[in-house]
């Protein structure tokens, strides 16, 4: 069975949650290197639809069976029987809706919505958009591309950050002693 092709779905409304890194196998099972941070979401997924970004546009694959190992999560797809037909989609990154994602905490954003936000300082002036997002472990930082600094990191802390308003793609900071 051929997927659907979904080529004019917009990247705006799909959140990445994974890389295909390998074949599994000889039956058509990927190992894929979770890029979301609750790993267990995978689960969620078991007859659903994940996208592919392959070679043609972006293809549609229902999930049949999630497994863990180690650091990796392996999918099987109802449409993939064998080694030679999940081959072509290694190193392709994995995407669901906005739909499909876990609900956030009051705070929490998602990675996608930061980036090409306009970050401006306490008093109002433009500093910068953000270019990139961390994830460090102890806490996100933030790449924003300056004109006047080139790029600057900034620590995802009530410190630094002093709101974050999606709905106007702006993050209002303060420039912590030391941070340029």
């Amino acid at each position: 069975m051929e997927p659907e092709n979904l080529i004019d779905k917009s990247r705006d409304d799909l959140l990445k949650i994974g890389v295909i890194t390998s074949t599994h196998g000889l039956r058509g099972q990927v190992k894929v290197f979770p890029t979301t941070e609750d790993v267990k979401r995978f689960d969620q997924l078991v007859g659903e639809n994940v996208l592919i970004d392959a070679a043609a546009g972006l293809r549609a694959f229902t999930v049949d069976k999630v497994q863990y190992f180690k650091s990796m999560v392996i999918l099987k797809f109802q449409e993939i029987d064998t080694i030679e037909e999940i081959q072509q989609y290694r190193g392709n990154e994995i995407y669901v809706t906005r739909e499909q994602a876990i609900p956030l905490e009051a705070g929490e954003y998602f990675i996608g919505d930061l980036i090409g936000m306009r970050v401006v300082l306490e008093d109002g002036t433009l500093f910068g958009v953000v270019k990139d997002v961390l994830q460090t472990g102890a806490n996100d930082v933030y790449v924003v591309e300056t004109s006047e600094h080139g790029e600057v990191l900034l620590p995802a802390i009530r410190d630094c950050i002093q709101k974050i308003e999606p709905e106007k793609s702006t993050m209002t900071v303060h420039l912590m002693e030391g941070l340029i």
